[in-house]
């Protein structure tokens, strides 16, 4: 029982990162109806602009974390200005195509700017280890958990309840219909690459305190995708609780079948739901598929 335990509350650690890197896949659908595919890479670059903030100008968790969220906002508003705004109105396939490729430049970027070697971002915090019982939990897995539930309920409420959150909706359904009506799509999008950037951001912290820095995190935006598809690709509650679903079967796969089942067990858990739901279990029937 208490491997059982300690599986589930590892699972819904590492899903809470999932969950917060499928959010930010979620919200720049939900604001602009396009796939991210560098969502994983924007998050392996603000991980080490975190390690090199906390090795160069202070290892203090307020400055990192606040270092590392204003570089991610500026990367999403410079990505959006710079690589996405000149595609507007071009076909969807297009845009897509030009996320992969930036993706293909951030990933390649870090080996340039930094270099292939593994680094860990001590700042602390986040691996001492707290006992309930006979079970250990960690500071950050406590920390990462607690933030998506609150990014969760708060980003939710924005969308449903402000001005703005129904702006960047209508965006997403008819951005020249939302023209009409005075909404600027371009505004719309820098706002929603900011926030899918710092929210990639502060996944990215948040796996850098727990494990070590690598140009294969990356990877974190393969396993954080199905965990979209899951909750739904317009649905950022569903994106997040997807999150939580992908961590906790992959580590019960892992931990009582094999490992090579636990690098599986998120995509075979999105076949069986899509078989069943194809928008996705929180996600509406008019998704477009891309």
């Amino acid at each position: 029982m208490q491997y059982l335990i300690q599986l589930l509350i590892s699972g819904l650690a590492i899903g809470a990162i999932y969950g917060l890197i499928a959010m930010g896949f979620a919200v720049i659908y939900k604001s602009t109806g396009l796939v991210n595919f560098a969502q994983g890479e924007m998050t392996m670059i603000v991980a080490y602009v975190a390690w090199t903030i906390s090795t160069t100008i202070s290892g203090n968790v307020v400055v990192v974390a606040f270092g590392a969220i204003v570089a991610a906002v500026l990367l999403g508003l410079v990505i959006e200005r710079v690589v996405m705004r000149p595609m507007l109105g071009e076909p969807v396939f297009s845009t897509v195509m030009v996320t992969i490729g930036l993706a293909v430049i951030l990933r390649s970027s870090i080996n340039f700017i930094w270099d292939a070697y593994p680094h860990a971002l001590d700042l602390g915090v986040g691996r001492d280890v707290v006992r309930i019982g006979s079970i250990g939990v960690r500071t950050g897995q406590i920390a990462v958990i607690a933030t998506l539930l609150l990014l969760l309920a708060g980003i939710w409420a924005f969308f449903r309840y402000s001005k703005f959150g129904v702006a960047m909706r209508a965006v997403a359904a008819d951005d020249r219909t939302a023209l009409l009506m005075g909404i600027s799509a371009p505004r719309v999008h820098g706002f929603a690459w900011a926030a899918s950037s710092a929210i990639a951001g502060i996944a990215g912290v948040f796996f850098a305190m727990s494990y070590d820095l690598s140009p294969a995190m990356f990877q974190l935006g393969l396993k954080a995708f199905p965990a979209t598809i899951l909750g739904g690709l317009d649905a950022v509650l569903g994106s997040g609780l997807g999150g939580l679903l992908i961590g906790i079967t992959e580590n019960l796969a892992g931990g009582y079948v094999s490992s090579g089942m636990k690098e599986v067990a998120g995509f075979l858990m999105i076949i069986i739901v899509l078989m069943i739901r194809p928008f996705g279990i929180f996600g509406e029937r008019d998704i477009e598929r891309v």
